[in-house]
């Protein structure tokens, strides 16, 4: 009989969800993804909980205003590797246009700053192509204390 070997214990974590491409789906998309990072101990409230969700809230929106497809949803999957204290959000879609940072958005402007901050939270952010049509937006957030 074979010695029981140890378990390693489970350091990634994969959240994954669809949501319609709209302003509510966009809301639903940053609330569970702000739960879903309480139930991985990275507590409502806390810096790495707050930079994250900001990070899902931009790209969440962006895909519901700019990346709408009539009868198209966007993706959310969140990873969280524990052990190098990371959470990667990516946010799928299908529209083919790319985004684009505005340098410098106008004082009077109601938008333009999303990625911005993104930008300015995440350790590193990019985009991807996608199987199927669109693309899919990431960025890697760094948590203080892994």
């Amino acid at each position: 009989m074979p010695a029981p070997r140890a378990q390693e214990a489970v350091t990634v974590r994969v959240f994954s969800q669809r949501f319609s491409a709209t302003r509510r789906g966009a809301r639903l998309a940053r609330r569970l993804a702000t739960h879903r990072l309480d139930l991985w101990d990275l507590p409502y409230g806390s810096p790495a909980s707050d930079a994250v969700t900001l990070v899902v809230a931009e790209l969440a929106s962006n895909a519901a205003l700019h990346g709408h497809v009539p009868g198209r949803d966007f993706e959310l999957r969140l990873t969280y590797d524990r052990s190098a204290g990371l959470v990667r959000v990516e946010v799928s879609d299908t529209h083919p246009e790319l985004p684009e940072p505005v340098d410098r958005p106008s004082a009077d402007a109601d938008g333009g700053r999303g990625l911005l901050l993104v930008e300015a939270v995440a350790a590193r952010w990019g985009v991807d192509g996608r199987t199927g049509p669109g693309k899919t937006v990431w960025a890697e957030c760094v948590l203080s204390t892994p």
